[in-house]
């Protein structure tokens, strides 16, 4: 599928990376194309080029590696234990000009300096921060922090960082960080909406602002299969079983097939997919023929379950196939003398999932025309009533099953500090 033409923002922050080995920072609100950016990126740079994320999934959505399998590292902190490195991982390691690294909000400051360490020392340069390779961190501190670990973790943080944050990392006392905001929203279009978001983003809702959201979300919830925002597992799975239950007719149960090492489990789509006709469904991968019947968010309906799915998407009935996943690993060719990237397991499953409720951390990156926002009894993670509200393209979608509270709305002050730094993009004003 052709990739997007990038914007003028895009284009310039693009420049910034390929034509400088400076360490970059991209961020952005919710919708202002940070992915498009990465894929471009990833398919045009002229660097020797890695990817990695914290996470299986998002390693996967990006193509590329987890950071602990890239850098084979111990799950938990690193600290300053001894970092093991065949002569396969350094060569590899030696090879990456530029090391690109998703969600790096989730990718907590101990991790990012074992990656430094790790990366200085396979290069044997041990005075240069990640050892010469350029660094670019994708990612929003707004939306998604660092998961906190057990108690002891948390006193090792408090002892040895000013914050658990990726930027509060050891190697940023010797090393510049370049941050690029990409400001154009290319999801929501309405003035009043999107500033309604930033406030929202930022933690400085008034009560104006406060009540405008709530005298719109709170209408009765439409039930016509609008999808339903939610912070637990649990409140989406309650959803989405009680509305099978409801359907007519016997449940139909695809399984994934999996082939080589996909560690952990870490499937990108549910390796037991049970779906009836009727059923209400999202696309978890865009349209792989090309022609944009659907991208990754489309909800749908099931109308025929044979050897494929049939679903209707705004009145248009589309064959889906199944789609595999791949899942990489990066090693260095010594035939090549290059960064060489393997299929090392694929994951084959209809990408379909059942979307009457979804929660709030696997909506991300979606859009949605109107969707109901479930935050349960509290939101509990910062950004996260962020997240869900983002998701949605116009204001008149909003419904909300209680109004928002002041605690809602979480902001971390290490995130405020830090992204007061924000560069202006190099030709675009402001």
């Amino acid at each position: 599928m052709p990739l997007p033409e990038l914007s003028p923002e895009q284009q310039a922050v693009f420049d910034a990376i390929e034509t400088t080995n400076g360490h970059v920072f991209v961020t952005g609100r919710a919708g202002t194309g940070k992915s498009t950016l990465l894929e471009h990126l990833s398919w045009n740079s002229s660097k020797a080029l890695a990817i990695c994320a914290p996470t299986g999934v998002a390693a996967l959505n990006v193509g590329g590696q987890t950071i602990h399998s890239l850098f084979r590292l111990p799950i938990g902190v690193i600290a300053d234990q001894e970092i093991d490195q065949s002569a396969e991982l350094r060569k590899l390691l030696a090879a990456i000009e530029t090391l690109v690294v998703d969600e790096v909000s989730m990718v907590n400051a101990d991790l990012l300096d074992a990656m430094d360490r790790s990366l200085r020392q396979a290069r044997q340069r041990p005075h240069e921060p990640f050892g010469g390779a350029q660094i670019v961190l994708f990612g929003d501190p707004w939306q998604l922090a660092p998961v906190p670990g057990d108690e002891d973790e948390r006193a090792y943080f408090a002892d040895r960082y000013r914050s658990m944050w990726f930027f509060d990392a050891k190697v940023w006392d010797e090393a510049d960080l370049t941050v690029y905001e990409l400001g154009t929203i290319h999801r929501q279009h309405e003035l009043e909406f999107k500033q309604l978001l930033t406030a929202v983003r930022h933690g400085t809702v008034t009560a104006d602002m406060a009540h405008r959201l709530n005298s719109v979300g709170a209408r009765p919830a439409p039930d016509d299969g609008t999808i339903t925002l939610a912070t637990t597992n649990a409140t989406v799975n309650r959803i989405n079983g009680q509305q099978l239950a409801r359907l007519p007719g016997r449940i139909l149960t695809a399984r994934a097939e999996v082939t080589g090492d996909f560690g952990n489990r870490a499937f990108p789509a549910d390796d037991k997919l049970e779906l009836k006709k009727g059923a209400q469904v999202m696309f978890l991968r865009n349209d792989a023929g090309g022609d944009g019947r659907w991208v990754n968010g489309t909800v749908g309906t099931v109308e025929r379950i044979d050897d494929t799915v049939w679903v209707d998407v705004d009145g248009e009935l589309h064959e889906v196939l199944p789609a595999t996943w791949e899942r990489y690993r990066y090693r260095y060719s010594s035939a090549t003398k290059k960064l060489q990237r393997d299929v090392v397991a694929e994951f084959t499953q209809f990408p379909l999932r059942l979307a009457w409720a979804v929660t709030i951390h696997k909506s991300q990156g979606k859009s949605y025309d109107q969707a109901i926002i479930d935050l349960g009894p509290r939101s509990f993670a910062p950004g996260q009533t962020y997240v869900a509200l983002s998701r949605i393209t116009r204001l008149e979608g909003l419904y909300m099953t209680r109004p928002l509270r002041p605690s809602d709305i979480i902001v971390d002050d290490a995130v405020r500090r830090f992204m007061s730094r924000v560069t202006a993009i190099p030709g675009i004003s402001a």
